[in-house]
């Protein structure tokens, strides 16, 4: 051992919400006896909370840190969520869902997309979603997550709420949370580590290892540590989004919908008893007032807040952990809300850190495989969104053009070259998103491949017909026997009497 290292005991967490109360609440519940954790947030700064869905990941990381899928559910106000349906993406018209679920079958030497080509090349396949369980149920408003049919799902949730649930956990398991605004950040004069964090109370609170969830702010990794950031904004123009609360009016359905407009898109997130609901625009394409307008005229239902504006650059920090400090959330970077990412990556990195904890003392190389870890997740996520916008035929507007013309990443172009030579996709070890995903949004973006495996003409006549149409009726099948999903989660986890709009 380096007797010149310190150990870690002492975990600082700067700033709630969230990305706070994930960490916090995850490191006291996993290395609890290990390590002190204290969280410093201040009830006068408010959080972005734009951040109101998740991926499946959220499921496996709530078993981990031992969450009841119910009592989250019930005090959050939270919906399942079987994927995102996009409308107006490619053209003005097109709608398709981008679901978690399995599409087809695939053999060893191919995947799914092949067989569905070549049954489409003779003239029989049905939409490629019409394979896909999730899928199909998403388009029924139906849902259950018992083992069987095993739907694969993720949760609709009200971000702030969430915090508030993780934080009672969080106190309850020896999280010290203290209150105050975080004045100054002391350095160590030689090494430039972070020692203490003051306050506006005059307090100081000591830590070996901190972690900034300051929001776009990033008061320790940029601020004080200037870590650096590359900017995004020449593949993902926006720049801008408002959100405001509106009161349900219909059913929630179990999907998250993203709607293109001429110079971005909106959102809709239902939840048991509201709906979440916001603009993302680009500001050389839309004003701010135009963009309000434009979201109060598409909301449905009774406005429960004023729309709140939110100014982003989309991109990272040059380094997440930079000398005793780890960034997470919005503090380590931002690449919009278009795929609900947002929470997976706080999760992810908590996760990581977890793994990689330093405490016989913080070394170049745990620090440098934490940042390659992070960037290379982060830059997979960035293609993947990046995608949406590139690939579309819309000539409507000057932010569609712009985004249709732009030049890409190379790790980008090569994948779109790779789907539209030859149909393939595929998942490298650090991809967050799976082949399903890629060949939906491909095709739901109208990227048509030139040419397929041929392995399906391998197969004897009919056969091909014959399992596809297997495939589908089943589906069909196991859809029909759903409840609404509503009605399930009425049943299952109702909320809380106590809980009110954040």
């Amino acid at each position: 051992m380096d007797d010149s290292l310190k150990p870690v005991r002492r975990v600082v967490v700067a700033g709630g919400g969230t990305a706070g109360w994930i960490a916090a609440t995850a490191l006291a519940r996993q290395l609890g006896p290990l390590i002190d954790i204290t969280l410093v947030e201040s009830d006068e700064i408010g959080t972005v909370g734009v951040g109101e869905a998740t991926i499946p990941t959220a499921q496996t990381f709530h078993r981990i840190i031992g969450i009841d899928e119910r009592a989250f559910m019930a005090a959050t106000q939270s919906t399942f969520k079987l994927g995102i349906a996009f409308e107006n993406w490619a053209r003005p018209g097109d709608r398709y869902i981008h679901s978690f679920g399995t599409v087809g079958t695939s053999s060893w030497m191919g995947d799914f997309q092949h067989f569905w080509l070549q049954a489409r090349a003779e003239g029989f396949a049905g939409n490629i979603g019409d394979y896909c369980l999730e899928l199909q149920a998403a388009e029924a408003d139906a849902f259950t997550n018992a083992a069987e049919p095993g739907l694969n799902y993720a949760y609709h949730l009200d971000a702030s709420l969430y915090a508030r649930f993780l934080r009672r956990i969080g106190e309850t398991d020896g999280v010290r949370r203290v209150e105050g605004k975080i004045t100054r950040v002391e350095q160590d004069g030689e090494s430039g580590d972070i020692t203490a964090l003051r306050l506006d109370s005059g307090a100081r609170i000591e830590g070996d290892l901190f972690i900034d969830c300051t929001g776009f702010r990033g008061l320790l990794i940029e601020q004080t540590l200037q870590a650096g950031y590359d900017d995004w904004s020449h593949w993902l123009p926006t720049n801008s989004a408002l959100a405001v609360q509106t009161r349900s009016v219909r059913p929630a359905v179990p999907y998250t919908k993203a709607i293109a407009h001429d110079a971005g898109w909106r959102w809709q997130i239902p939840l048991q008893h509201r709906v979440g609901n916001g603009l993302v625009y680009c500001s050389d394409h839309l004003t701010d007032a135009a963009a309000r307008d434009r979201l109060l005229g598409a909301v449905e239902g009774e406005t429960l807040t004023e729309p709140r504006t939110i100014r982003y650059v989309t991109g990272r920090r040059r380094r997440t952990w930079s000398h005793n400090c780890i960034a997470l959330g919005l503090s380590s970077g931002f690449v919009e809300p278009l795929e609900s990412t947002s929470i997976h990556l706080i999760m992810i990195g908590v996760t990581r850190l977890m793994q990689l904890f330093p405490f016989a003392g913080i070394t170049p190389a745990i620090v440098d495989r934490y940042n390659d870890l992070a960037d290379r997740e982060l830059e997979k996520v960035r293609d993947f969104i990046i995608l949406h916008y590139k690939m579309t035929e819309r000539d409507d507007s000057a932010f569609w053009r712009r985004c249709r013309d732009m030049d890409i990443p190379d790790t980008l172009a090569a994948r779109i070259a790779l789907f539209r030579e030859g149909g393939f996709a595929y998942q490298a070890a650090d991809d967050l998103f799976r082949v399903d995903s890629w060949v939906q949004v491909m095709l739901g973006q109208r990227a048509e491949p030139r040419a397929h495996h041929a392995m399906a003409r391998l197969l004897k006549p009919g056969q091909l017909r014959h399992v596809l149409d297997g495939m589908a009726s089943d589906i069909r099948r196991k859809v029909a026997a759903l409840p609404a999903h509503q009605d399930f989660v009425s049943g299952y986890c109702p909320a809380r009497g106590d809980v009110v709009p954040a």
